[in-house]
């Protein structure tokens, strides 16, 4: 199972997606295939910010969202969050709340986080992380 990270989600509608990407997509069952709320919320972040917004809304609404489960951030992953972030803190290591959420929640089922900013997501201890963009 993989929870997909904003950056990869966005690549799937570019022009251009990623031709790596791209196969191991084809290869995952859509029931494979998840995201966080907390990604969602990038997404329209993002596409509500842009002049292109209707545009970026019929793309992600059309072509990704029907293929992925959204997961929340719930009472059990707000538990891993907040042992997570502790754990962090007492060696010195700060990440950004968003990410810490997006690994809490892939912590908290055992999914594997597919994302491009392997360098945000390094230090989460039992974090699995794959780079299908790269």
């Amino acid at each position: 199972m993989y929870i997909f990270d904003t950056d990869s989600l966005s690549n799937i509608v570019k022009s251009r997606p990623s031709p790596r990407l791209l196969e191991n997509l084809k290869g995952l069952p859509s029931e494979f295939q998840y995201t966080t709320s907390i990604n969602v919320a990038e997404i329209y972040y993002g596409a509500y910010r842009s002049p292109k917004k209707e545009k970026i809304l019929s793309a992600f609404q059309e072509t990704v969202f029907p293929n992925v489960t959204v997961l929340p951030f719930d009472g059990d992953s707000a538990r891993v969050y907040g042992q997570l972030k502790a754990k962090l803190e007492k060696k010195g290591i700060t990440k950004s709340e968003p990410d810490l959420r997006i690994a809490s929640i892939a912590l908290q089922h055992k999914f594997t986080l597919v994302s491009g900013n392997v360098r945000h997501f390094q230090d989460i201890p039992r974090l699995k992380i794959e780079n299908w963009l790269g």
